[in-house]
């Protein structure tokens, strides 16, 4: 049942990726709705100041501090949920649980929307997906309705992580082979989030989302060779991409000073 005509909708990582573009989503949306931007320093909020962003209120979450998340989610109708996984937190799953059980008290938060990734199902999937699939089945367990969002490797990707070689060395390195990756956008992510977290779950349209899992991809499944050749007609240099082994893929990351976590969960 609709509470009221303004809902409050939570973006957890909401300086993110991913986080930041479903902001922009429901901010542009024209639905009358509170949108809350949970970020872990006041210092990233700056992004939401001005250019209609005054629409977002801004709180502020420690993961190592339950209260916080609490604190957040006072209020909250609707949830993006996005986990972090990195050394200094509390395990991910941990943070889940926090979060469903914080989302159920007082009959509060009636939809969660996770963002996962694809092949988090997987029978023998990966590390990351593993992680990911625990996450899902806390929320399952709930009875809270959600949807999971699984979409594949980000076109951002070549920016966030290759952007330093393809910089200083026009390339970049991956253990891929020729392995073709339909690489998606984060803003049709944030699309299909807000979508899901805009309609109303009391008519059959909205209903048909609820406990769903949606992949998410590019239009075109591309070679890392594919995507090199793509870059390089897109900037007017020659950028290569260099097939390496998982071994020389780590080394190269620890070179560039990533941490042994999230190269664990990267490969």
């Amino acid at each position: 049942m609709i509470k009221n005509d303004e809902r409050t909708i939570l973006v957890t990582g909401a300086t993110g990726t991913v986080g930041s573009e479903v902001v922009k989503h429901l901010v542009s949306s024209g639905q009358k709705n509170i949108i809350r931007a949970a970020v872990h320093s006041q210092n990233k909020a700056d992004k939401f100041k001005g250019d209609n962003r005054t629409a977002v209120d801004i709180v502020n979450i420690d993961y190592n501090k339950p209260e916080s998340i609490a604190d957040a989610l006072n209020h909250v109708d609707k949830l993006f949920l996005v986990t972090v996984h990195a050394p200094n937190i509390v395990a991910a799953e941990d943070i889940s649980s926090t979060f469903v059980k914080e989302a159920k008290k007082n009959g509060g938060v009636e939809y969660i929307v996770k963002l996962s990734v694809m092949g988090a199902d997987a029978e023998l999937g990966t590390t990351i997906g593993r992680l990911h699939r625990q996450e899902e089945k806390i929320i399952e367990k709930s009875g809270i309705p959600y949807t999971f969002l699984r979409p594949t490797s980000f076109m951002q990707n070549f920016v966030n992580i290759y952007g330093p070689t393809i910089k200083s060395n026009n390339a970049f390195y991956m253990p891929g082979g020729d392995a073709k990756v339909s690489f998606v956008d984060v803003r049709d992510i944030a699309s299909v989030a807000a979508k899901v977290l805009l309609t109303e779950h009391d008519d059959d349209n909205g209903r048909r989302h609820i406990g769903k899992a949606y992949d998410i991809t590019g239009p075109e499944a591309l070679s890392y060779y594919q995507a090199a050749e793509i870059l390089s007609c897109a900037t007017g240099k020659k950028i290569n991409y260099v097939d390496i082994s998982e071994a020389d893929a780590r080394r190269r990351m620890k070179d560039i000073g990533l941490d042994e976590w999230f190269i664990n969960i990267t490969l």
